[in-house]
């Protein structure tokens, strides 16, 4: 069993790296920060499983694409989470156009590349299954989070032409649709902990996920604090 997973280092991409290594999957970690990838290598290491790390900026396409036509084992992987991300607030009237445009790096393109590189590969193994972390923002709009919102509602249609094109192949694709999540985003607020959807319930979902039936696809998971 063998994972690739972007954005490895921090928040929901950590804790799934964590949960997948200590259930006995292989797994190509993929995150911008060198030396957090080796941290976070060494403390998967005692687990077991075999851990490759690669930086990469996943805001810049050849980037990206250095990072696929590396000289890495990626014949037998079968799961990818697309969870690279970021949140850039403000009003969409108001803002600079790098700052959509840099979320659309990283929350749409990023994932259209690696999803097509990976989705071929398993449309000719006949098996696989594509997790994108998406958000509620993919459904309505979040406030002060107007750019966010769109990249993020085109990721979930890109989810969408996904799952269409590889369910006959024995392919299965899954959106997560987090709500306020306790992340690196959240990074210095005074709102309690426990007021938020933590990484590890992400992880522990998708890993639930993974247990279902051959024939089942989850289409979607949206999952949002209590009471926040």
């Amino acid at each position: 069993m063998k994972a690739v997973i972007t954005g490895a280092t921090k928040g929901i991409g950590r804790a799934i790296a964590i949960k997948l290594a200590q259930n006995g999957y292989d797994l190509i970690l993929a995150a911008r920060g060198e030396q957090e990838l080796v941290k976070l290598q060494k403390e998967l290491a005692a687990y077991g499983p075999e851990i490759l790390t690669y930086a990469v900026d996943f805001a810049i396409k050849a980037e990206v694409y250095r990072f696929l036509n590396a000289d890495i084992n990626f014949g037998d992987v079968a799961l990818l989470v697309n969870n690279v991300g970021t949140f850039l607030p403000g009003s969409m009237l108001d803002e600079d156009d790098e700052t959509f445009e840099k979320q659309l790096d990283l929350n749409l393109s990023a994932g259209y590349y690696i999803s097509k590189f990976f989705g071929k590969k398993m449309r000719s193994a006949q098996r696989g299954h594509i997790f994108n972390i998406c958000s509620v923002a993919s459904k309505a709009p979040v406030k002060n989070g107007g750019s966010y919102s769109v990249t993020k509602a085109a990721m979930l249609s890109l989810n969408h032409v996904l799952r269409q094109e590889l369910a006959p192949h024995n392919v299965k694709v899954t959106a997560f649709l987090p709500g306020s999540t306790k992340t690196s985003s959240w990074e210095g607020t005074t709102i309690p902990d426990e007021k938020f959807v933590q990484p590890e319930d992400i992880a522990e979902t998708l890993f639930t996920i993974l247990s279902l039936s051959k024939g089942v696809n989850v289409d979607e998971v949206l999952i949002t604090p209590l009471d926040f």
